[in-house]
């Protein structure tokens, strides 16, 4: 089997802050290989943007990785510094952000922030730059490039914005793209348009995607493999069917519950009861102890280790222990013969 593209070991990520130390990431550890989708899927401040930060080395001073390791196409940049991340940004990884804003400049036409990312990274001319600038916008589904190369930000809707941004993200040939909840800020037509694009890229390129997402819904159009986060943990991983046909982590019955399709006619869509934790003093045992209804008394004092369901399947709760209880899950999707 080949090497991972990327690959994060039992890494750690904490905030000094003026209460304490607020551990965002606790061991997470993941590979991801040359092609394929691997999706982050939890509520808002369970860790997922700080993990990816953490592989850009984007995070702000208060940061730091506490332990583990980030191997990025064979080489383990930990410790790599601005000026070595400079030379990787872009050209090994590059990452799309929730607003497209905040990438792009709202003064300077969109044709010429594609280009400009060229000729900073390449020895081309800007003729040449330009021309691959047009390519990239045509590739993204942008329509009529040429005229549009000229047009700042705002004469662009915000999928267009978003196309223009994954334009600027793919312009050095990266290895692993990182897109962080890139749908969100969306409309549900062109957020499919959105996914189906990134399907499109990745069928041409070969990249890796680590597509992080709160919505399972989303995730299920798009991934070859799902991570489950919660508390800054991975609490189950396992492919795309596995985790929507045979979910066993209580957590991910929950965000299906949550899901439109399971709502009954003239209801409410269901919640997850409560909140996460505070990560200043995470929790001794299963941090998703309190809110889970099927909790035992193992929850609320020890941590559950992974248990292994199948080669490519685990899942961190008690109820998988040989001593736990059997218990029905709540919420199932019926495979389609």
């Amino acid at each position: 089997m080949k090497k991972p593209i990327l690959e994060l070991n039992h890494l750690s990520v904490s905030f000094d802050t003026p209460k304490g130390e607020v551990q965002a990431v606790r061991d997470v550890s993941f590979s991801l290989q040359q092609g394929e989708i691997l999706a982050v899927v939890g509520e808002s401040g369970c860790g997922k943007t700080v993990m990816s930060y953490s592989v850009m080395k984007l995070l702000p001073k208060s940061a730091r990785i506490k332990s583990g390791s980030i191997v990025l196409d064979g080489k383990d940049i930990t410790a790599y510094k601005e000026k070595e991340m400079k030379n990787i940004r872009g050209s090994i990884v590059s990452m799309v952000f929730q607003d497209p804003m905040t990438t792009l400049n709202p003064t300077m036409p969109i044709g010429e922030q594609i280009t400009e990312a060229i000729c900073k990274h390449k020895k081309v001319s800007k003729e040449e730059a330009k021309a691959k600038a047009i390519e990239l916008m045509d590739m993204v589904g942008i329509e009529d490039p040429v005229y549009r190369y000229d047009l700042q930000p705002h004469f662009f809707s915000g999928g267009m914005r978003q196309r223009s941004v994954l334009a600027i993200a793919l312009a050095l040939e990266p290895k692993v793209l990182l897109a962080d909840e890139p749908t969100t800020a969306l409309d549900v037509t062109v957020q499919r348009k959105i996914l189906d694009l990134l399907l499109e890229i990745r069928k041409k390129t070969g990249i890796a995607i680590v597509f992080i997402s709160h919505d399972l819904g989303v995730v299920a159009r798009i991934a070859d493999r799902v991570a489950v986060m919660y508390a800054g943990k991975i609490v189950e991983t396992g492919t795309a069917e596995e985790i929507f046909y045979d979910p066993r982590h209580p957590y991910t019955w929950g965000l299906m519950e949550a899901l439109p399709v399971f709502a009954k006619a003239g209801k409410r869509l269901k919640t997850i009861p409560g909140m996460p934790p505070m990560l200043l003093n995470p929790p001794p045992g299963d941090a998703f102890a309190p809110r889970n209804r099927f909790a035992m008394k193992i929850d609320y004092e020890k941590m559950p280790p992974m248990f292994e369901i199948s080669p490519t399947h685990q899942a961190a709760t008690w109820l998988l222990d040989e001593r736990a209880p059997k218990v029905v899950p709540p919420v199932r999707i019926e495979r389609k013969i």
